[in-house]
């Protein structure tokens, strides 16, 4: 479950206070690595716009899977007006970035809607807030053993 993520508030000035990269579940490593497959595979993929991302996204199988998947690595960066950083797949580190949507898919996995306001409004330009965390959500109903 994603609530192992969990943990005190660590010293790593890198990682979104309480997330320790020693302390993810190994169901949570493999979304993770799943992300950032999809994230070398978006990289010279066609810009895609989220609005239009969204309505168009299938919701069934393993096409949504990888829709969804695809979908947010490939709109995050405009919605956060910044390049995301994802490590290579099997990395034992987290980058900021990426510890910021397993945040978020933990706060989906926990039902803690307030944590998960406030990580979008912390990143997220409010037009793009509603399309982002539709994403997660799915992203989470997609992978729901993590």
């Amino acid at each position: 479950m994603l609530r192992h993520i969990e943990v005190p508030y660590t010293s790593q000035a890198h990682l979104p206070a309480g997330l320790n990269p020693q302390r993810i579940s190994d169901r949570s490593r493999d979304l993770l690595n799943h992300l950032r497959l999809s994230a070398m595979g978006c990289r010279v993929a066609a810009r895609t716009d989220l609005f239009e991302a969204c309505a168009l996204l299938t919701l069934e199988g393993e096409d949504a899977k990888r829709t969804f998947v695809a979908t947010l690595v490939k709109c995050l960066p405009d919605a956060v007006n910044k390049p995301i950083k994802w490590f290579q797949p099997g990395a034992s580190e987290l980058s900021f970035d990426e510890a910021w949507v397993m945040r978020c898919l933990a706060s989906i996995e926990d039902n803690d809607t307030s944590s998960l306001a406030f990580l979008l409004r912390s990143r997220i330009a409010a037009p793009d807030r509603r399309y982002i965390g539709y994403l997660l959500g799915r992203i989470s109903e997609q992978f729901p053993q993590v």
